[in-house]
């Protein structure tokens, strides 16, 4: 049964001097633990189409559920804690809050979603070891280089057994080498935790033959050969 399906989505923007449509009636569908690869030029609608996944956005057409929820049928608050325990966000530029360790950065969705201090803690380090972050636990992001940064963010998005992670350019941001390792994280997440995934990149390269592969043109999905 699939976890996620998008139905006839559009997003067309009208805040300009003629509308734009980005995304033009794609139907998207995305498996329980299945992992996704998604490649498009910068400005073909990667990040509209994973912030109206993620329900930070809403499309101008189309329906979107994950989980039995239509995410557009939920209030504002329903949809904070959806995103909160179904969805863990990954994005390009880490989003890290400077005053935070990297093990309290970790603990935020856990500590958000009402866990005790201590419980939040031990979840954080399981978190940050399973991304070779461990003995890095007490460094503000200051302290980190770009690669261990976005290790620390997928740590935060995945501290909570989400069921299913976006990301969004993860590696945009990083060294061609660095970007693969973080790229390897992610899908090694995947695997083992047995989460769906869905990654966007500008890098086709990245997008190994053992992901479910698409690339967004003009508005639309279209499946790539393995």
């Amino acid at each position: 049964m699939a976890f996620l399906e998008a139905r006839g989505i559009w997003k067309t923007y009208t805040d300009m001097a003629e509308p734009v449509e980005v995304l033009r009636g794609l139907d998207f569908t995305v498996e329980s633990g299945e992992a996704v690869g998604i490649f498009g030029a910068s400005g073909s609608g990667k990040s509209t189409l994973l912030h109206i996944i993620g329900g930070l956005d809403k499309p101008t057409e189309g329906t979107v559920s994950a989980a039995g929820f239509d995410i557009g049928a939920l209030t504002d608050d329903e949809t904070a804690r959806f995103r909160n325990r179904e969805i863990g966000f990954v994005f390009q530029f880490y989003h890290l809050l400077p005053e935070f360790t990297a093990l309290e950065n970790a603990m935020l969705p856990a500590l958000i979603a009402g866990h005790e201090r201590s419980a939040a803690c031990d979840m954080a380090l399981e978190a940050l070891d399973a991304m070779g972050l461990a003995a890095r636990r007490d460094h503000r992001p200051a302290m980190l280089s770009g690669g261990e940064q976005q290790r620390v963010a997928i740590a935060r998005a995945a501290v909570l057994r989400p069921r299913i992670i976006l990301a969004d350019e993860p590696t945009g941001n990083l060294d061609r080498q660095t970007g693969q390792m973080v790229w390897e994280y992610l899908v090694d997440l995947n695997r083992r935790l047995k989460l769906a995934l869905i990654a966007v990149t500008h890098n086709r390269e990245l997008i190994d033959a053992s992901m479910t592969a698409y690339e967004l043109k003009d508005g639309r999905l279209s499946r790539l050969a393995g």
